[in-house]
């Protein structure tokens, strides 16, 4: 048995945990699989079609209502077209054998959320989405909804990430505000913290031009989620500006990039995490893909004033967004140790030192 220390456990602890059947791959990871505070799951070589998204409950599996709901069987090892406005079950590569002291929780990837993937992972038995609870034993599966762009994708693509913990693990208040006191981790100079340090989002704009984000183009063509740079930007995605209100209305059903006017930083013995759409600060959701790796906007790892890029969806009605208002809050969360490797040095960081960035996919 693996030696735990109380924290998100590091890239080290979770190879330590899949020699000893912890984690139990189909096949060996990736040499990019694992990073700083988490592991990209893979998808495996079916998935299925469903009537609609849906919760095992506690006394079924996964499998139990993929026989009730399942439309097809699909194919993945060659790849396979998932369309928009569909929900999609599919396998992943990666299962689990938790102590009882150690639990996970899962997110899409940063380069998911910025296409709008909606993804979620699902245990047997759960009631939960996203949750993997301490002791359990069992298969892993994405439910997986592209929501603007039509995606390809295959056996070995990574939607989603996990995230492992033992213990108490997020900061207080108190505790984020020593924290921040002493390693500044938003550039504001007294940033409001309550559950959480508030992000707030920039819309005076970037650059000569004023940009201020990106709304997604309808009726796309295909975005193969393997091909980094195959995508041409001005297909899928239409600029937006600055005005001089310095306001966004957001459309129902439309699908913003738009970025935090703080820099974020995460010191190397802290991991964070963007807490999904808030009902007291609007009727958006913020950020999809969540996780922040240790490092991220640290100077000493190449990200000195890295800001949170923020996927923004509009729920039932149009909505006015100021420039300064807050969006999220960011929680933070001890490491059980400090990673050999930081987010952006050497770790297959793509949005290291980032201000306003589409996903990898876009040239």
């Amino acid at each position: 048995m693996v030696a735990l220390k109380d924290g998100i456990q590091s890239a080290d602890a979770i190879e330590r945990l899949a020699q000893v059947g912890i984690i139990r791959p189909e096949t060996p990871f990736a040499s990019d699989q694992v990073q700083p505070a988490s592991l990209d799951l893979r998808l495996g070589r079916r998935a299925y079609r469903v009537r609609a998204s849906f919760l095992p409950g506690r006394n079924h599996t996964v499998r139990d209502r993929l026989v009730q709901l399942s439309y097809h069987e699909i194919d993945l090892t060659g790849g396979a077209i998932l369309e928009t406005g569909s929900v999609y079950i599919a396998e992943l590569q990666e299962s689990l054998s938790l102590p009882p002291d150690l639990s996970a929780a899962a997110n899409p990837k940063s380069s998911t959320g910025r296409i709008d993937v909606f993804t979620r992972v699902i245990t047997d038995r759960s009631q939960e989405f996203d949750t993997i609870g301490a002791g359990y034993e069992g298969q892993l599966f994405a439910e997986i909804s592209p929501r603007t762009f039509p995606v390809l994708v295959r056996t070995g693509t990574r939607l989603s990430q996990l995230r492992l913990r033992k213990g108490v693990v997020r900061l207080s208040d108190a505790e984020l505000h020593a924290l921040h006191e002493r390693e500044r981790i938003v550039t504001s100079a007294e940033p409001s913290i309550q559950d959480g340090v508030a992000v707030s989002v920039d819309l005076a704009g970037f650059g000569d031009d004023n940009l201020i984000g990106y709304r997604a183009k309808r009726h796309t063509g295909l975005v193969d989620v393997d091909k980094p740079g195959s995508c041409v930007a001005a297909d899928f995605w239409e600029p937006l500006y600055a005005n001089p209100g310095r306001t966004l209305i957001l459309d129902p059903g439309q699908f913003y990039i738009l970025a935090s006017k703080e820099a974020v930083h995460v010191p190397p013995d802290y991991a964070a995490e963007m807490v999904p759409f808030d009902p007291l600060v609007g009727e958006f959701r913020v950020h999809y893909a969540g996780f922040f790796d240790p490092g991220f906007g640290h100077a000493a790892a190449g990200g000195d004033g890295a800001r949170a890029v923020l996927e923004v969806r509009s729920r039932d009605v149009p909505f006015i967004l100021e420039d300064g208002q807050i969006v999220g809050r960011l929680v933070y969360e001890r490491m059980a140790e400090r990673p050999k490797v930081l987010y952006g040095s050497g770790a297959g960081s793509n949005y290291q030192a980032q201000s306003l960035k589409l996903s990898k996919h876009f040239r």
